[in-house]
């Protein structure tokens, strides 16, 4: 394929997956911005009220970040592991895999869709948290960089997920069993400074801890964790999921056997 016909190629999956949600964007936009408003009624204006502050800010102030972050987190991964299994099952993955364009540009287009919702409903949350608090952003760039990094990693592992899936049932396993315990054991509702030494350090091997801390950093300026280790840590798991989702297309894993 002419460096063209991959443009192309690469443009069109990345309509199709934005297309995919945008058409339906009362199932896909505004239910998450609906669940999130009402954490932000119960823990942010109830319970926060109780809590007082946490690291010198409002509790609500305090759990804005986590919060949008949860939302990308879970959209990213949905749109990619609904999207991809739902072309297997649909027999459409055949033909992309069939066809010149190389497989790294089929996991970048699912990928970059992915990115895309996860964008649209964490800016979506956004602009409903200041009906909350007023948000301040202390680094534009550790946030944009952050979201942007993190909506990737998990649009990957939807992906993975995807790939792996006999059944429509088996891409809720991983979102339930594990991506909501994780998120909710990330830091979302706490800084990990209120924990015994052990929990703070079993906390330390949750990957979602460092994206939600630096998130929060961009916002806040506070954060557990070094914005150089959570960058080395979405990088890590960014170089690992990729090849390791490029692995399993090259093979045709779950498509060619």
């Amino acid at each position: 394929m002419t460096l063209r016909e991959k443009y192309i190629a690469f443009e069109t999956i990345i309509i199709k997956e934005v297309l995919r949600f945008s058409r339906i964007w009362l199932q896909t936009i505004i239910p998450p911005v609906i669940t999130i408003s009402l954490y932000f009624v119960i823990f942010g204006n109830l319970i926060g009220s109780q809590i007082g502050d946490m690291d010198g800010f409002r509790y609500m102030d305090y759990i804005v970040p986590g919060l949008i972050m949860m939302a990308v987190i879970t959209n990213s991964y949905a749109n990619v592991v609904s999207s991809f299994y739902g072309c297997k099952f649909h027999h459409h993955i055949e033909e992309m895999l069939v066809s010149p364009l190389p497989n790294y540009l089929i996991v970048t287009g699912f990928v970059t869709g992915g990115i895309a919702r996860g964008l649209a409903v964490g800016l979506a949350v956004t602009l409903v948290s200041m009906l909350f608090t007023d948000l301040d952003v202390h680094n534009l760039a550790v946030v944009v960089s952050t979201v942007i990094l993190t909506s990737a990693v998990f649009s990957l592992a939807g992906l993975i997920n995807g790939v792996f899936a006999k059944s429509f049932d088996d891409i809720s396993i991983v979102p339930t069993f594990v991506l909501t315990p994780l998120t909710y054991l990330g830091g979302v509702f706490y800084t990990i400074s209120m924990l015994p030494d052990f929990w703070q350090n079993a906390s330390k091997l949750n990957p979602i801890l460092y994206m939600v801390n630096a998130f929060r950093y961009g916002f806040l300026g506070v954060s557990d964790i070094s914005l150089t280790a959570s960058y080395a840590i979405i990088a890590v798991f960014i170089v690992a999921l990729y090849s390791y989702a490029l692995y399993l297309l090259n093979i045709g894993y779950g498509i060619r056997r």
